[in-house]
């Protein structure tokens, strides 16, 4: 088994067991009671989905869109669901100054330290990787590959734009989507 193939199941793993505990808590859920979930959690702007008969994996994720513009620019990213992400996106809505860091990331300071327990398994950052750097109390844009996975580096999520782009960015704006 190559590296990359052991990468990507080490990554779908988390995923995965968030998915089969989402679908087993919503199934017993929605046979117990039907009509008293439907609505009741949903969190502002999400849809019901509960009168779906068909649904798929994708829709039962739980990364959360958020509004990028990186110099006036809009941007696709999400975060992801671990603890340091859902408490990054409490800080939201962010405008950042980005400094360059050894031409490998964008870097820029919060307004206060994230909660990093219960973090998942360290990952190293890529391309376009949103992440919290623990000892600094920094925001990490990276804009080349990162390093190799450090319990020190959180991945919070990811945009979706080109590595130039994100090389050249010196403000960043961070709203909930």
């Amino acid at each position: 088994m190559t590296f990359a193939v052991r990468r990507r199941l080490l990554r779908a793993a988390p995923a995965a067991a968030v998915l089969l505990a989402v679908a087993a808590c919503s199934s017993d859920a929605q046979e117990a009671t039907p009509a008293a979930t439907s609505s009741a959690f949903a969190s502002p702007g999400q849809q019901d989905t509960t009168a779906s008969t068909s649904s798929s994996p994708s829709e039962k994720s739980t990364a959360m869109d958020i509004r990028v513009t990186l110099d006036g620019r809009p941007v696709e990213a999400t975060l992801n669901d671990s603890p340091a992400a859902r408490d990054f996106a409490a800080l939201l809505p962010l405008t950042l100054d980005l400094e360059d860091f050894h031409g490998i990331e964008r870097v820029a300071d919060l307004p206060r330290k994230l909660d990093t327990s219960g973090a998942p398994e360290p990952v190293a950052a890529r391309v376009g990787g949103i992440a919290y750097y623990a000892p600094w109390g920094n925001l990490a844009l990276f804009n080349q590959d990162g390093p190799a996975p450090s319990a020190d580096l959180l991945v919070l999520g990811h945009l979706d734009v080109s590595a130039d782009q994100l090389g050249r960015a010196t403000r960043i704006t961070i709203e909930a989507a």
